[in-house]
């Protein structure tokens, strides 16, 4: 049994890595992956708790980036404002996180249906999104206005909902006020970091007292899977998008959210 759950952790670590970053939710994956594993998680913390290898993966191949943003803080308003951009973003999230944190664990979390839903219908409006004739205004991430980082923010509060995405809600809200695909996908890695790190932080406080060793060890097996799959990602996704857009992940999103139907329908 303990050879199997690593293997589910190993699995599921590696979906969580493949698909944090594109749009089509890594935590309806890894909860639907997981309920036809018979993987448990207390209070569903493992889902939570990988994404650190996922933002490992991202602070790895952007650390040059971020080194000079940091150097250059103290005489750059405009890495100044980069960083006040990300921290707007940032801020919705984080307040309706921490308030509805135990709504969204015990109700959300546990509703496989909701979750497949969510995911077809969100496929559908992507779908139709990157088939939209938009005109882009702003090309460059690093130069967002602090006032469009905090609209892309709210949008990422929908991802609350499991089957949303996090990076869909935001891509496709950014794409909507004026942003290119390239430099949409790309500030949605750079306020994935804030983002699930705090989450990280507060289910890890809020589990304490429930992980156990054998816990901590699958933890380990998933955060390390995460990391090698989410370099992967990270390293290719910006190319991919800025030729084919964001069509494959949208109808992704809609055969694994049918096939969850159907398999709720047969095995529950």
């Amino acid at each position: 049994m303990a050879d199997q759950s690593i293997v589910s952790a190993l699995i599921l670590g590696l979906i969580e890595g493949l698909t944090e970053f594109i749009p089509v939710s890594s935590t309806a994956h890894i909860l639907l992956a997981g309920h036809f594993l018979g993987f448990n998680s207390p209070g569903n913390t493992f889902a939570v708790l990988i994404q650190l290898g996922a933002i490992l993966a991202i602070l790895s191949v952007y650390a040059a980036k971020l080194m000079q943003v940091a150097v250059a803080m103290p005489t750059s308003p405009e890495a100044r404002r980069f960083v006040l951009s990300v921290l707007i973003a940032f801020l919705p999230a984080a307040v309706i996180g921490a308030l509805a944190h135990g709504f969204i664990k015990s109700v959300l979390f546990e509703t496989p249906v909701l979750i497949c839903v969510v995911l077809i219908v969100g496929g559908v409006i992507l779908y139709v999104i990157d088939r939209l004739p938009l005109r882009p205004r702003y090309t460059d991430a690093m130069r967002y206005p602090p006032s469009l980082a905090f609209k892309i923010g709210l949008c990422q509060c929908l991802a609350m909902i499991p089957g949303t995405s996090r990076s869909g809600a935001t891509i496709a809200g950014a794409l909507l006020m004026g942003t290119d695909k390239r430099s949409a996908a790309e500030f949605s890695f750079f306020l994935a970091m804030p983002t699930m790190l705090g989450a990280f932080t507060l289910d890890l406080y809020k589990n304490r007292d429930a992980l156990a060793a054998d816990d901590i060890l699958l933890i380990g097996v998933g955060f390390i899977a995460a990391f090698v799959a989410g370099l992967f990602v990270v390293r290719s996704l910006l190319d991919y998008v800025s030729r084919r857009g964001f069509a494959l992940f949208a109808v992704w999103r809609i055969v694994v959210g049918a096939l969850g139907l159907v398999g709720l329908w047969l095995f529950g």
